[in-house]
């Protein structure tokens, strides 16, 4: 049994703990381990709908307290992940450390990363579909899926160099985001050290692989409602720029160079090396 203390483990005590995590995680059941998945694209795209919804009329304020305001609220769905239970992709990028220790085989490493990909994907599409079909983005007169729309067509509007380096920058709060979890001992704890983090990365801009599975099929359902074209300022799509909205747009312009980038960020900033400060030896 593991010795209980209120001090919160060291770093070099969490690199264990996580290396134990992700060893379990590579051998765990492929349809357990899926239908975690699942469950962590959802609990992402939950935050991303608070956070569109937060963020739909900020005029008002100072815009550095808005994205602030935003990245807290964002925080939801990674809360949601650690605390409930769930496999989200940019956090099993964790996994690079026991590989490069040599406790777990590539294969395993790769197996669990599709696995947990795909089901991530489809947890983020489900609470998508499920919005739409809510009418959640008629709110305002359509404002607030107005606001989706907008979202979606800024991501799709990165150079891929950008992409890749503003996933990076994500996953690497990310995964420090659940690094610091590991300190902890309660629920409270736990919910700290994910809060600053991730506000930081939302508040930034960066740009995490599994939220964006959310928010750019948002803009493209929430684009099909006549009320959240008006609420955009009219129903002329190509003035509006919605021909961006397009599925080989999004997997290709956005979430592959992003996907790289989150796991550059995480598997390689943050797990390669507290690899080799904590247990390369």
């Amino acid at each position: 049994m593991e010795h209980f203390s209120i001090d919160a483990y060291t770093p070099a005590q969490i690199a264990e703990r996580v290396e134990k995590v992700c060893i379990s995680k590579s051998t765990s059941d492929p349809l357990r381990a899926l239908a975690l998945s699942v469950l962590a694209g959802a609990f992402i795209a939950f935050g991303a709908l608070f956070f569109t919804l937060v963020t739909h009329d900020v005029s008002d304020l100072n815009p550095g307290l808005a994205r602030l305001i935003g990245g807290l609220v964002f925080s939801l769905g990674l809360v949601l992940v650690v605390i409930a239970g769930a496999e989200l992709f940019t956090g099993n990028n964790l996994l690079v450390m026991a590989c490069v220790d040599g406790k777990i085989g590539l294969g395993q490493l790769l197996r669990n990363w599709a696995i947990v990909y795909c089901g991530n994907f489809v947890g983020a599409i489900g609470v998508a579909l499920l919005v739409w079909l809510s009418g959640h983005w008629l709110i305002g007169d359509g404002a607030v899926g107005a606001r989706a729309v907008q979202i979606a067509l800024a991501k799709l509007q990165l150079e891929p160099l950008q992409a890749v380096v503003s996933g990076l920058l994500c996953n690497v709060l990310v995964c420090l985001a659940v690094w610091m979890c590991f300190a902890g001992h309660s629920v409270t704890d736990k919910i700290l050290a994910i809060l600053l983090p991730i506000s930081a990365f939302v508040a930034l801009g960066f740009e995490h692989s599994v939220a964006n599975m959310y928010f750019v099929p948002a803009g493209m359902l929430a684009a099909s409602e006549p009320a959240v074209l008006l609420a955009l300022g009219g129903g002329d799509t190509a003035a509006l720029g919605l021909g961006e909205l397009g599925i080989g747009n999004f997997l290709l312009a956005n979430l592959l160079p992003v996907t790289l980038g989150n796991m550059l960020g995480g598997g390689g900033l943050v797990a390669a090396v507290y690899w080799f400060i904590y247990l390369r030896d």
